[in-house]
């Protein structure tokens, strides 16, 4: 038989989830961002989800011919524009929206021969500092944008750098703001933090990435629960072997964690080269047959092993909720295991390898 680790795609968990960003901006069209492989996930598992999305926001022309061949003909945005002049032809062919946020793409546009203008999304940097032209040169970019015969129609949009934290958002806005009175065109403002933490915030378009996947943007101030959001991955394994352990006894590479007392615990197929945070340590929460519990010693390789004080019962092929839902319904935030390492739960979704099965459910 197979090692058992899989990595379950929860259909109607991220369908939930962007009913639930619907709910919080009815006034907003929304893009599905579904860049990095839709998260980690597979753009081809969440399309169905995400489907009743208006848009699919991405960055690489690969990605935007998958979600063509998938059958999508509606919106589909590149949040990083072209990189080089080629880039344009297919976005002429595949009819794709991109973003404009450095003079070189405007000198592109300018040298494109088209038939067809394209629509573009003039990203001002407001303040995060790494894309954008700066609000003192953001109308010059949008008035030689506006006199090019190869353009349509131009949005205008920023990336919000504190919406998850205190700093909020409303510096921004107000460069934004100044710097865009009386242009036309719509607005393309929130992420997930934007959009779940200041919705009254008026924008034509909201671009939510990790609230679909079911974790928190602005974790652990709120967890995914407080937003009503549902795991949209769960990677789950089984315990292939127990040991007693006795007092003084030590457990893994670096004899990192000494029992104090006698206990049982359970090796657990899943290591770092499944995706697991190597940085997570003793404490870490895990889920054996659905009880919350904890993870001991070091993550190697291709193991884990974890406390059954909890769990006399369990044994060789108990069911092990490494993040997501476990089988009798029971949950564990992706954004407390990635606490646990010293990270965010973006960086686990992305980083699953390939060598972990993946189903769709």
């Amino acid at each position: 038989m197979p090692r058992p680790i899989q990595a379950t795609i929860h259909t109607e968990a991220l369908r939930h989830n962007l009913a639930q960003v619907r709910q919080t901006a009815p006034d907003a069209r929304i893009w599905a961002v579904v860049k990095a492989n839709a998260y980690g996930h597979g753009i081809e598992r969440v399309f169905e989800a995400f489907s009743g999305a208006d848009g699919f926001a991405l960055l690489d022309l690969d990605e935007a011919q998958r979600m063509r061949h998938l059958g999508w003909r509606g919106p589909i945005l590149l949040l990083e524009g072209v990189f080089e002049q080629r880039d344009l032809e297919l976005c002429s062919r595949l009819n794709l929206w991109h973003t404009v946020h450095c003079e070189a793409q405007i000198d592109m546009l300018a040298m494109h021969k088209t038939n067809v203008p394209q629509r573009v999304f003039l990203k001002m940097n407001s303040g995060m500092n790494r894309l954008g032209f700066t609000p003192e040169r953001y109308r010059a970019a949008w008035t030689r944008l506006n006199a090019l015969p190869q353009v349509d129609e131009i949005s205008l949009m920023t990336h919000f750098s504190d919406a998850d934290g205190t700093k909020g958002i409303a510096e921004q806005m107000a460069r934004f703001n100044e710097a865009t009175q009386d242009l036309p065109g719509e607005r393309a403002l929130s992420n997930s933090a934007a959009t779940l933490r200041h919705a009254g915030l008026a924008s034509d378009w909201v671009r939510p990435g990790i609230a679909l996947y079911g974790s928190a943007p602005d974790f652990p101030e709120h967890s995914a629960d407080h937003w009503g959001l549902q795991p949209g991955m769960t990677l789950e394994s089984k315990i292939i072997a127990t040991q007693a352990l006795t007092a003084g006894a030590s457990v893994g590479y670096g004899s990192s964690f000494t029992a104090e007392a006698p206990m049982r615990i359970g090796v657990v197929a899943c290591g770092y080269a499944d995706g697991y945070p190597r940085h997570c340590s003793t404490g870490t929460p895990v889920l054996v047959a659905g009880v919350r519990t904890r993870m001991v010693g070091r993550v190697s390789m291709d193991m884990i092993t974890v406390d059954l004080t909890p769990l006399p019962s369990a044994g060789m092929g108990s069911e092990v909720t490494l993040w997501g839902r476990s089988a009798i319904g029971a949950t564990l935030s992706i954004d407390q295991v990635a606490q646990a390492g010293g990270t965010v739960g973006y960086e686990l979704m992305c980083a699953l390898a390939a060598r972990v099965p993946v189903v769709t459910r």
